[in-house]
């Protein structure tokens, strides 16, 4: 487990590098939580590896989402308060979870940080559509590290892209439950990317070491409760995307990103595969040259496609080399959207975009 002292370290450092100028009530809680032994020692009931910030906000907002008639939820726009960081935030929030520690600690034992941005589907969408007009036809969509399997909805979803000069890109069907909007500039020498209305999917599959049925709604409940309290839109598109979902179910397997892939594979059939990760490969560590093998390998029998929204050093640095000047991960989260493709073998790769934490800005790049 960790050390108290560690663990109010990782706090101020959250408030600090995540929560400021993002997340006023998490920004607060954290900053004081740092400084209450009593509060801050809740998290070290969990592993060190596990013992993150977000997983104690966590734990508090899903016992909030349990008694929504406490006054803490005044503070929580989740829930329906509307009352901003106040002198009464913190007492009722220390109070609300030294009242429940046991109730705290088995969550943090038990659980840890999920989540699944929806809006991240808007920075994924312009490389699938690509890589679906290469196809030629129907594709099979396979993201590994799918959390719940939402972005495998991009097909159902709108988008409208606001971009430099006024101009607006859309896409998707008129009617949706979800639609998400995108900032696009354009860097230096490059043109707006063409956006094909409808993506044609004909297989869904997600990998994932524990995926999560929305269906469950406990399971539902904790994926929101890892949302950030007073960021309202984003647990609104979580909820769209679920109960969208429950209509069009992807196939989730649970499984290891390396040696689960192939099993994952099979399930597409004899489609064109086009394989997305979003904010995955970093975690693999050193196993993500192995990930990037493996898609190689597969390349070798069948045309393969690889959509990444990762940090350039983790992801498309493997098949793209010496692009240092995309090398520019920093606590705001911005990635490299990347397209590659083997084919015969032979891989071709380029980076597309930059793009945001969430989704909501990118920069596309010139070819």
């Amino acid at each position: 487990m960790a050390g108290l002292d560690d663990v109010k370290r990782r706090l101020r450092v959250f408030a600090a590098d995540q929560a400021a100028g993002v997340s006023p009530l998490y920004e607060h809680l954290a900053e004081r939580a740092a400084e209450d032994d009593d509060v801050a020692g809740l998290l070290t009931a969990a592993p060190d590896d596990a013992a993150d910030p977000a997983l104690l906000l966590a734990a508090a907002h899903r016992l909030v989402q349990a008694e929504p008639v406490h006054p803490l939820f005044r503070y929580y726009p989740s829930l329906g308060g509307a009352d901003g960081v106040d002198d009464g935030t913190w007492p009722t929030f220390r109070e609300f979870l030294l009242e429940r520690a046991d109730k705290v600690r088995a969550l943090i034992r038990s659980r840890r940080v999920v989540g699944n941005e929806v809006s991240r589907a808007a920075s994924l969408y312009p490389a699938v559509a690509m890589a679906a007009k290469q196809a030629g036809g129907k594709v099979a969509l396979l993201e590994v590290g799918c959390s719940a399997g939402l972005l495998l909805g991009m097909d159902k979803f709108g988008y409208r892209y606001q971009c430099d000069g006024g101009e607006q890109l859309t896409a998707g069907p008129a009617k949706t439950p979800v639609g998400l909007h995108c900032a696009l500039e354009l860097g230096e020498g490059a043109r707006l990317p063409k956006l094909p209305k409808k993506l044609a999917v004909g297989a869904k599959i997600g990998l994932d070491v524990e995926p999560i049925d929305v269906s469950d709604e406990d399971e539902l409940a904790w994926l929101e409760a890892c949302v950030w309290a007073d960021q309202f839109d984003r647990i609104k598109l979580l909820r769209a995307a679920a109960a969208a979902q429950r209509k069009d179910p992807p196939e989730l397997i649970a499984g290891d990103a390396v040696d689960d892939l192939g099993t994952a594979v099979a399930r597409a059939g004899d489609l064109p595969l086009v394989v997305v990760t979003s904010r995955v490969v970093a975690h693999l560590g050193e196993r993500g040259a192995e990930f990037v093998a493996a898609l190689a390998k597969l390349g070798a029998d069948r045309p393969v496609w690889w959509v990444s929204d990762e940090p350039y050093e983790a992801a498309l640095a493997h098949v793209l080399p010496g692009q240092d000047e995309l090398n520019f991960w920093d606590g705001d989260g911005a990635c490299t959207l990347g397209l590659t493709r083997w084919h015969d073998g032979e891989v071709d790769a380029r980076a597309l975009a930059l793009t945001s934490k969430f989704g909501q800005r990118m920069t596309w790049l010139a070819s």
